[in-house]
């Protein structure tokens, strides 16, 4: 059993940065790929990007490359999502999962846990 708890999210204004931190329980963390998610009004829950057991491979929607970074420390149970160069339609809620699984993982069925996720707002 995993339990996720996101924390970082609030009002940035377009162009600045932020970054979301996702706490996970568990001893068994590092055995799991994990992967943020996110949600705007009206819309579906849509992949933004996920990392691989160790950290060593990542995946990125294309919506997001370049602009956001997935990155976990095992040590602490921890995954994160650095996110830079914010526009307006990032805003959304944003999940932490993590799926039993040791390679990277892109669709909302394949994780087996979700945070409560966490909204992040960009204002224009």
């Amino acid at each position: 059993q995993v339990q996720l708890v996101e924390s970082g999210g609030g009002l940035v204004q377009a162009g600045g940065s932020l970054r979301l931190s996702c706490a996970a329980s568990g001893r068994t963390f590092s055995s799991y790929a994990m992967g943020w998610f996110r949600q705007a009004p009206g819309k579906e829950r849509e992949f933004v990007a996920t990392i691989n057991w160790n950290g060593g491979r990542t995946y990125y929607a294309d919506s997001v490359k370049g602009r956001f970074t997935i990155s976990r420390d095992n040590a602490e149970n921890t995954v994160f999502l650095q996110m830079n160069a914010l526009k307006p339609e990032d805003t959304a809620v944003y999940y932490c999962a993590a799926a039993g699984s040791y390679g990277l993982r892109r669709s909302t069925s394949e994780y087996d846990y979700w945070g409560q996720g966490t909204q992040f707002t960009v204002s224009s």
